[in-house]
């Protein structure tokens, strides 16, 4: 699936009155502008190391830091740390008052946490990239790489290495990995990739965050589906011309400005992917493919699972296994549902049970990893791609 040239224009023409706004806009692009490599893709060496740490000299008089990569693969993106700020105390609105505002074709991240249901607009993230919040009583961050388009929701909590859990408040570090957004924690100024979950410099270099299930759906469809959600304000403490995208026609051109480890043409460079990941084997699907299909059964390394789709740019992951046993899913065209093979029960797009015999049982939504091929396959040079024609 590729953007919708019209849809941005249509988001640009709309703030067109702003346009003095934009100022800060074209300043953030000429502070990165310096560093690209406009319509070319730099292949670095591979990847390597990524799966011990090395210990890495820093200045005279300082400790030896650790990395899981290579440092000089870690580029600037050219603002400094924090120049493109978080959010840390964000402000929400109802959904009505945000509707005055938002366009029905502009795409937002969805999040449910212990039924706290909130929404971010990508035309906020796209100038903050990180929002530090407490979703259901969950420290989350919530993060967006506009040059990846890869969004992802992390629990905020890990575990240090004396057993004892930390909250991590994240910010952006100025630098990228693969093109893709590192972040930095205020604790300690570890280094941490959003498209690895995983610190990759300093003293949590190789601690794991935790992948929290998400949406990316356009806001018509989420505030049908979600009334009661509440919306991430404009007031954020900074002045940005939102509703003005920085990156312009970036999303639907061939151009990948910054390095990267490894090039696959199996897909275009910007057809968006979703990404599995199981034991050691990774797999991705496209989601247009799972779009047209509404439902796609599969294994990643021996693991079932289902993809659901009712809804554009929306896709749920479940573990297809229930009670020990493993289901098999169609598209319901009457009920625009769920059915499974097994038992002819009708699922919705929740993941549960709605009639027949596992009515009220719940099946485990899955996480997953959303963006840009070009992305996905500079982290996992060996991915599988799901082939439609074979099923798998």
């Amino acid at each position: 699936m590729r953007f919708n040239k019209n849809l941005y224009n249509r988001l640009n023409k709309k703030v067109i009155f702003t346009a003095a706004l934009s100022i800060i806009g074209i300043l953030v692009v000429v502070l990165i502008i310096p560093t690209m490599n406009v319509k070319s893709v730099s292949i670095a060496n591979s990847i390597t190391n990524t799966g011990s740490i090395n210990s890495v000299s820093t200045s005279e008089g300082k400790e030896e830091e650790s990395s899981i990569v290579p440092l000089d693969q870690i580029v600037s993106g050219g603002p400094p740390p924090d120049g493109i700020p978080s959010i840390d105390d964000p402000k929400f609105i109802s959904l009505q008052e945000a509707d005055k505002h938002l366009e029905d074709s502009e795409l937002v991240l969805g999040l449910n946490i212990n039924g706290d249901i909130r929404a971010y607009p990508l035309q906020i993230l796209v100038w903050h990239e990180i929002v530090n919040d407490n979703v259901g009583g969950v420290p989350v961050a919530v993060t967006y790489c506009p040059l990846c388009f890869t969004n992802q929701v992390f629990n905020s909590t890990i575990i240090d290495d004396k057993g004892k859990a930390v909250i991590l408040e994240f910010g952006t570090s100025g630098k990228l990995y693969n093109s893709n957004l590192v972040m930095y924690d205020r604790t300690t100024e570890s280094l941490w990739s959003q498209a690895m979950a995983q610190g990759i410099v300093g003293k949590f270099a190789g601690v794991k965050l935790d992948r929290i299930p998400f949406d990316v759906a356009y806001w018509k469809e989420w505030k049908q589906l979600y009334p009661d959600s509440k919306v991430l304000s404009t007031d954020t403490g900074s002045t940005r011309p939102y509703g003005v995208d920085p990156y312009g026609d970036y999303y639907t051109s061939e151009d990948v400005l910054f390095p990267v480890s490894n090039n696959d043409d199996r897909l275009g460079l910007k057809e968006i992917v979703i990404g599995f990941e199981n034991k050691g084997q990774h797999k991705a699907y496209k989601l247009q493919e799972i779009e047209n299909k509404k439902v796609i059964n599969d294994q990643v390394n021996s693991k079932p699972i289902v993809l659901f789709s009712l809804h554009p740019f929306m896709v749920r992951a479940y573990d297809s296994v229930v009670d020990g046993q493993t289901l098999e899913f169609s598209y319901n065209t009457k009920d625009q549902n769920f059915v499974d093979k097994q038992t002819n029960s009708l699922w919705n797009f929740e993941g549960k049970a709605i009639s027949g015999q596992m009515k009220g049982k719940q099946l485990t939504r899955l996480p997953f990893d959303e963006g840009f091929w070009f992305e996905w396959v500079a982290f996992h040079p060996k991915t599988e791609l799901y082939n439609s024609n074979t099923g798998s």
